[in-house]
């Protein structure tokens, strides 16, 4: 049987892992630390596509009505 990315659909939007630079910038931008993130569990079916791990942030690209594209960001926890 085939496998399936579910990052493909339509309906998924663009997931991607930020590396450590990225992330660095990120907090310092919103001055906020890893743990204020809101959470994404690794059990998360695009989260699994992207073997991202625990502690990993993830930027969100989703279409918006309004702005063309939201941006949201979360951090890989257990659950």
């Amino acid at each position: 049987m085939a496998r399936y990315d579910v990052l493909d659909h339509e309906l998924v939007p663009e997931h991607v892992v930020l590396d450590d630079d990225e992330v660095e910038e990120l907090l310092e931008r919103y001055d906020i630390k890893k743990t204020d993130l809101p959470k994404i569990g690794r059990l998360d079916a695009a989260v699994k596509e992207l073997d991202a791990e625990p502690g990993d942030v993830l930027k969100i690209v989703r279409e918006s009505w309004t702005t063309d594209e939201a941006i949201a960001y979360r951090i890989v926890v257990d659950e």
